[in-house]
């Protein structure tokens, strides 16, 4: 029979379950809502949707890959025993080597794909029974695929045991030795922008803006408060700016000053990819 909108909506009203688990239910029951409920908590799901406001601020951040394709993913639990429970990590695994191998542009996507080694699930329904079988709220983040452009190469970092992790693009003049640092780099001083051309319009003069207000309130003359301006600007590009931030092994030079003397002129960062659990949230 053909399954309705409003029967969808009502069973997910009554379970709290997600919109296609709710529909796959109601094919499977041939539209009965009751069995369509029993049939979510015999799969799990509505329980999994009950822990779903739970606030899941821990987990881990994986990356898998190689020096020209790399996957990076971010999978929330609720507490830090859960996250390092094997079970997680390998479902952690599972989903970020599936994300490199199937390209998945969104976590939307991923969630929509058959699961890799059950294809009688999707990613999402998977998801709902790890979390009826863990007992927690898991959350699938964030995940990214980073393809290094033609003779580029690609470098990652996981920090803290995958509270955090770094995938980084350099030109093709830069060595892997040097393209580690920039990552370790990345990951301590979180960086916004590669460099100052990627600096949008509409944020610098947002960032103008304040600047030339609080000189204002200071009390500060014109001359004085655009100079003022100026300064707070360039001190803008030193803490947002991969590029023009001081290099965390050696203060004395910026990242691309430390780039060019170490590997050449030729030699930048082209991207970057930064997850730290719950900033993704």
């Amino acid at each position: 029979m053909a399954i309705t909108a409003a029967a969808v909506k009502e069973l997910r009203g009554r379970t709290g379950a997600g919109m296609m688990d709710c529909k796959k239910a109601l094919v499977e029951v041939d539209g009965d809502m009751d069995e369509a409920i029993k049939y979510l908590r015999t799969k799990g799901l509505a329980a999994a949707a009950k822990r779903a406001h739970r606030a899941a601020n821990d987990g881990v951040v994986v990356i898998v890959g190689d020096a020209g394709r790399r996957a990076i993913l971010e999978l929330n639990c609720e507490t830090e025993p859960v996250s390092k429970l094997p079970n997680f990590r390998d479902f952690a695994d599972t989903l970020v080597q599936q994300t490199l191998e199937s390209g998945a542009g969104s976590v939307d996507e991923l969630k929509s794909q058959p699961m890799s080694g059950d294809s009688a699930h999707t990613v999402e329904e998977s998801i709902s029974l790890m979390v009826a079988s863990i007992g927690e709220n898991i959350v699938l983040n964030q995940c990214t695929v980073v393809n290094a452009g033609e003779g580029h190469l690609l470098a990652s970092y996981i920090h803290m045991g995958g509270r955090m992790g770094v995938v980084v693009e350099g030109s093709s003049a830069v060595t892997e030795e040097a393209l580690h640092d920039v990552a370790l780099h990345i990951a301590a001083s979180a960086p916004r922008f590669v460099a100052r051309e990627e600096v949008t319009e509409d944020l610098l003069a947002t960032e103008r803006e304040i600047a030339m207000r609080q000189a204002i309130e200071q009390g500060k003359p014109e001359h004085i408060a655009e100079k003022m301006v100026s300064g707070k600007m360039e001190k803008f590009f030193v803490q947002e700016v991969l590029l023009a931030q001081a290099f965390a092994k050696d203060s004395s030079v910026s990242v691309g000053e430390f780039l060019k003397n170490t590997c050449g002129p030729d030699a930048t960062i082209v991207s970057f990819v930064r997850y730290q659990l719950g900033e993704g949230a």
